[in-house]
């Protein structure tokens, strides 16, 4: 008889099968197969690849089975609508869609206060990081747990995945950041060691670098295929608590206890400019996205682009990336403020919240930001006006970080009460 399955397969099946009888004690039955399968040596091991192997396939065969349920329910409600015409009737644009309360879901697997929340790029994901040591992998879609990642020891602060989702990396308090595989189950392929304290910020330089931020006051550059320092910046006289990237990859940003930004060449390493403003320590610092930009000029009063071609491609000079034009940071001192990269000046100052701001994120549209806070909220603010034009209670503890997604309109949102909170934009 012909077998469906190639031969490595069917010998991975029956090795998994092996396994399971083993597990569950069935010893005669385990002989018999053996030997009828040409497995007669086959000795049991809890560190092999196999073990618990078909209970990990059947669980998964489940979850997927619902998924697919769920999708057709979907696929057949988006049909009735549009045979009714009831699409059209969707309140607003895309752009304008912003979370509205209350929360449309509550994950709660966590036992510690949540550090990070990340977004897949392409998928329906969620990654949340916490002080419980582990970061745990979600449908954002559904608000299903699928799996726990281990390996830390201590706090994982932050994490990033790279553009195409098919690598995550995490950075910890125990001093190293950890490369896991997204495509094969999210294994941990590599560790990078050469911080001296805790690594507390991390994010791509394109698809083949890292940076990290640490309270040892450097920013390291790694590769990420050999694992390998390439680069240390130093600067700042504190902790360096987050970074940002250009774009175009040219540039980098940092955030520090020192109550300063700087502006880093990537090229060079040289650091080309120290931005200070803030009253106390800054949490979060990032480059504006590009859709923000003409209502960043608006909010700043500079030239629209095509009147400031006189001195570069942007408005900056000729030999700043456009990519890189502004950066906005958020600090203890409760504000957010917008600087120029390219004459290193304050444009802005967002006032509004009552505590430390913790974290921010850009509207895809570029036209709003939401931060949010210690003082429990989300904020919106309005880029072309400046002004906090939202408020929403978005914990019963500190908010401590918050993510917008690029697959569909989702906002995450992590708190010191151990839980993250989804919230729909419509």
């Amino acid at each position: 008889m012909e077998h469906v399955l190639p031969e490595r397969q069917l010998k991975e099946l029956q090795k998994a099968i092996l396994d399971f009888m083993h597990t569950q004690g069935y010893a005669e039955s385990l002989e018999v197969f053996a030997r009828e399968s040409g497995n007669d040596g086959f000795v049991a091991d809890s560190k092999d690849r196999h073990h618990n192997l078909l209970a990990k396939k059947w669980t998964s065969v489940i979850r997927l089975q619902k998924k697919i349920m769920e999708l057709e329910t979907k696929l057949s409600k988006l049909q009735d609508d549009v045979r009714t015409g009831a699409v059209a009737t969707r309140r607003g644009k895309p752009a304008e869609w912003l979370p509205r309360p209350p929360a449309q879901q509550t994950l709660a697997q966590h036992r510690a206060p949540i550090t990070s929340v990340r977004f897949h790029p392409q998928y329906m994901v969620l990654a949340t990081a916490s002080e419980d040591m582990t970061v745990k992998i979600w449908d954002s879609e559904s608000g299903d747990f699928e799996r726990t990642l281990k390996g830390h020891t201590k706090t994982v602060q932050d994490m990033a995945f790279d553009a195409k989702g098919s690598v995550l990396v995490t950075c910890s308090a125990d001093l190293t950041l950890r490369v896991w595989d997204v495509s094969d189950e999210y294994k941990c392929v590599r560790t990078l060691h050469g911080h001296d304290h805790c690594v507390s910020a991390v994010c791509f330089i394109g698809a083949d670098k890292i940076a990290s931020a640490s309270r040892d006051k450097t920013v390291k550059i790694w590769e990420l295929a050999t694992g390998y320092c390439v680069k240390t910046l130093s600067g700042h006289s504190d902790w360096v608590r987050g970074l940002g990237v250009s774009t175009d990859s040219r540039m980098l940003c940092t955030a520090s206890n020192d109550q300063s930004v700087r502006l880093w060449d990537l090229a060079s390493g040289e650091c080309k400019g120290d931005l200070r403003g803030h009253d106390n320590v800054v949490e979060v610092a990032k480059f504006a996205p590009v859709a923000s930009h003409a209502f960043l000029r608006r909010l700043a009063g500079l030239p629209p682009v095509a009147v400031a071609k006189q001195n570069g491609s942007d408005g900056t000079s000729p030999d700043e990336p456009a990519t890189s034009q502004f950066i906005i940071s958020g600090s203890r001192d409760k504000t957010l403020r917008l600087w120029d990269c390219a004459s290193l000046q304050l444009l802005h100052t967002f006032v509004g919240h009552d505590d430390w701001v913790r974290d921010f994120v850009v509207h895809p549209s570029g036209k709003t930001l939401l931060s949010v806070s210690d003082d429990k909220t989300m904020r919106v603010w309005d880029l072309i006006t400046g002004r906090c034009a939202k408020t929403i209670e978005a914990s019963e503890h500190f908010t401590t970080c918050i993510d917008f997604s690029s697959v569909n309109p989702l906002v995450a949102t992590g708190s010191v009460d151990t839980t993250v909170q989804l919230w729909a934009c419509r």
